[in-house]
């Protein structure tokens, strides 16, 4: 069965709109990517880097003062290129959605709401840099990062046109539903909000074993440092947090909101099995899935020497896992009823 719709049901622009998702995922998979290397190859200006715009650097001088002396790529340039690209085809879907705003049927405010998200994404991009890794700033640029694929996802599921239709009494137990599966997008988007000021504040590293934390179930941790989102902080000081107690609580509280965010995506997977229908049984599973290869990562960070690599599996998951409730909660909101002949 196909994912999407066919093609002559589509909205105009649908592609356009999946074009961009696809790439926004991509953009924020690589700004995590340039966050966490920002020690040895980042950029500390904007918007050129290291004095230069080309994404090819001739030569590079480390933080300690060696010269690499070799050509190689510039990963934050290419972010911010492609974050670029990625701001043009928002313009562009805008643009598109004015023109059809007398269309009650196409989405017109969804695109310039994302436009106007965009611009402020770009925003904290610069201030990330000239307020030298804040991360008050960074966590917000990270959560935006989220939210753009999100809405972008919504937008191609909003023009890719496909209802579920479903039998009259199937589809009042899952109207029933809209409250929790409102709630479990909160308990993911709070969660990607403990993830960005975990990885903000260099707290991945913290707790190296799972379950427990330095072999402790309940270690020493400073809540009130940790979570001070009005102390300012900066390239200066992050040698200094980086052993902090602070660091601790931080990872702890994201690993308590994990486990409670999981054991309610399975409550609600289980509920949507109850429903006797096809699309809404696949959905589940697909559900279960995001969430088991979610806390797979979660186990496997403890790998410290492959860090960089599963921090950004990390995101990229718990990004998968917020979208995978996003269509299901469009399918939700979008079903009608299905007309089913009686028998007289």
């Amino acid at each position: 069965m196909s994912v999407f719709n066919a093609p002559k049901f589509r909205k105009p622009s649908f592609k356009l709109a999946l074009i961009a998702t696809l790439l926004a995922l991509f953009v924020v998979m690589l700004g995590t990517y340039t966050r966490l290397i920002d020690v040895d190859f980042g950029c500390s200006d904007w918007p050129i880097c290291h004095g230069q715009l080309s994404i090819l650097s001739d030569s590079f001088e480390a933080s300690d003062g060696y010269s690499t002396g070799y050509a190689f790529l510039q990963p934050e340039l290419i972010h911010r290129n492609l974050a670029g690209v990625l701001g043009l085809l928002i313009i562009t879907l805008a643009i598109r959605s004015w023109r059809r705003r007398d269309d009650e049927t196409y989405p017109f405010r969804l695109p310039t709401f994302i436009l106007f998200l965009v611009v402020w994404q770009a925003l904290f991009g610069m201030w990330t840099v000239k307020l030298a890794l804040w991360p008050q700033v960074v966590t917000v640029h990270l959560v935006m990062g989220a939210i753009t694929c999100s809405l972008l996802w919504l937008l191609t599921l909003r023009l890719d046109n496909k209802r579920w239709k479903i039998p009259e009494d199937m589809l009042a137990k899952l109207t029933r539903l809209k409250p929790w599966i409102v709630l479990g997008v909160v308990l993911i988007f709070i969660q990607i909000v403990l993830g960005g000021w975990t990885s903000a504040n260099n707290a991945a590293s913290a707790c190296p074993d799972f379950p427990r934390c330095q072999s402790q179930w309940w270690p020493e941790m400073d809540m009130k440092k940790g979570f001070n989102i009005i102390e300012g902080f900066g390239v200066e000081t992050l040698s200094q947090t980086l052993e902090s107690k602070a660091r601790v609580a931080i990872h702890v509280v994201h690993r308590l909101g994990a486990l409670v965010a999981a054991i309610y995506i399975v409550g609600l997977a289980v509920a949507l099995l109850f429903i006797k229908h096809s699309r809404t049984r696949r959905m589940s599973v697909l559900l279960l899935a995001m969430l088991g290869l979610h806390l797979y990562l979660v186990i496997s960070l403890s790998d410290i020497e492959q860090l960089v690599l599963m921090v950004m599996l990390h995101n990229f998951s718990s990004t998968l896992l917020l979208l995978t409730l996003v269509t299901l909660a469009t399918k939700v909101w979008t079903a009608k009823k299905k007309y089913q002949r009686t028998i007289s």
